[in-house]
């Protein structure tokens, strides 16, 4: 009976072999023998406990639960030495007599219990993960920022499913997980992201994203503009911004429309856009989509290149300015300057018609299209028939173009003409060209006798 005590004692301590980190020993080495405790084991309640063999309380376990493989291993190395089965007064006869304990060569200690917890993964170690190596941004890249909504749908759990729109830093709050930074990324990355962050939850979420609503476009428009500045838009498109800021003028060169985008790391994309080919060849504009922020500038027309430029086809697309404004000076002896607005494109027949000019009853042999010159900052006056841009002459009939200043009167015709020539100083802009002709409207009877 001895005999089998110890062969089961022997054999019960070397099965100790397939417990691992999670399984705590107790070690007690007092007066060379020790008590062996199994505790939070896989299979530890299927092992057989020899007689005589007495296994701690919870008080007991807890106590020691910080006693880690490790030192099962060293106290198992460093005491080698003799075990006795602890006898009482019922099992005296049947003790188990001692035996040496001889630790196992392929056993491997477990790796020590860390000294603190480890952190959860966090949300940018997620996001890290998510994006790996930069992408190359691009135009055609559309990323989330304040003010956008989405909706996440999870297959499988649909109470994880849920819609946010990010707030004013581009964040929204994620079922389970808590704020989560979505500013800046794709949907695609978003998509992976949250992904990602359910996967620390339950198993194999399947997560689908889908943008719901996007957030106000509000660009910067400068250059060749008639009303530069700060814009709201209602379609992110560059037709839409160049028509909230007036439309283009006539010295824009739409072959250079720049748009600008500073991305959230602070990297700025640079993207030059050609308007003036599709509209010369009859096709669809470029579809570029606007984001918050972005700056539009239009380029300033060379003059070296108006020979390859069609500004009057440019005048008739909706992306010019749609109305422009002309002068029309003293007509019938008034000595008066009216403005007159037409569509853009309009020629020099329109505003004599909308003037109200009767080709039979006035001289309009001699009459004088006035325009600033921006490049040499004078006036050019271009002298024309009226009778025959009535007969449809094209070169009596050219395109006009805004602040022109058409002069009827054939008298004030040639004092203008006497002014502008002894006006040596050059214009400093538009606006004092036009003021010129103001000053003449309100002296037009006396200011330029003979």
């Amino acid at each position: 009976m001895a005999a089998n005590n110890c062969n089961q004692s022997r054999i019960w301590l070397c099965s100790c072999r397939w417990l691992t980190a999670g399984t705590l020993f107790a070690v007690l080495t007092t007066g060379g023998a020790f008590d062996a405790v199994a505790a939070h084991g896989r299979n530890y309640r299927d092992d057989p406990i020899p007689t005589g063999w007495s296994v701690a309380n919870n008080d007991y376990l807890q106590e020691h639960h910080s006693v880690s493989g490790q030192l099962l291993s060293e106290a198992a190395t460093t005491h080698s030495s003799t075990v006795t089965s602890p006898a009482t007064p019922d099992n005296a006869d049947t003790a188990a007599p001692s035996f040496e304990l001889t630790p196992d060569p392929n056993f491997t200690a477990p790796l020590p219990l860390p000294s603190q917890p480890l952190p959860a993964p966090g949300v940018d170690q997620l996001i890290d993960s998510v994006l790996g190596r930069p992408q190359q941004p691009d135009f055609d890249t559309y990323r989330l920022g304040p003010g956008d909504s989405f909706f996440v749908n999870v297959r499988q759990f649909p109470d994880l499913s849920f819609q946010a729109t990010l707030d004013i830093q581009g964040n929204v709050i994620v079922p389970l997980q808590g704020v989560v930074s979505f500013n800046g990324l794709t949907i695609d990355e978003s998509e992976a992201l949250i992904t990602q962050v359910y996967d620390q939850y339950v198993v194999d979420p399947d997560v689908s994203m889908t943008l719901v609503a996007q957030r106000g476009v509000e660009v910067t428009i400068l250059g060749e503009v008639v009303r530069p500045g700060y814009y709201p838009l209602g379609a992110p498109q560059i037709a839409a911004a160049l028509l909230s800021a007036g439309g283009t003028t006539h010295t824009a060169d739409l072959r250079s429309v720049i748009v600008q985008r500073r991305l959230p790391d602070g990297q700025l994309l640079e993207q030059n856009v050609d308007l003036f080919t599709p509209l010369k060849d009859g096709e669809a504009l470029p579809d570029v989509a606007l984001q918050d922020g972005d700056v539009i500038m239009v380029e300033r027309l060379d003059p070296e290149a108006l020979d390859e430029y069609d500004r009057t086809l440019v005048s008739r697309s909706t992306l010019a300015t749609p109305t422009v404004t002309v002068r029309l000076l003293n007509y019938g002896n008034t000595g008066s300057l009216s403005a007159i607005d037409l569509p853009n494109g309009s020629r020099f027949v329109d505003a004599l018609v909308r003037a109200g000019v009767n080709p039979d009853a006035s001289n309009l042999s001699q009459i004088a299209l006035v325009r600033f010159d921006e490049t040499a900052g004078r006036a050019v006056t271009i002298t024309l028939d009226g009778n025959d841009a009535f007969r449809g002459i094209p070169a009596e009939n050219p395109p006009l173009q805004q602040n022109d200043v058409i002069i009827v009167n054939r008298s004030l015709l040639a004092r203008v003409t006497y002014a502008l020539n002894t006006f040596t100083q050059p214009f400093r802009d538009v606006l004092g060209f036009l003021l010129f002709f103001d000053s003449l409207a309100d002296s037009a009877d006396n200011l330029f006798a003979p």
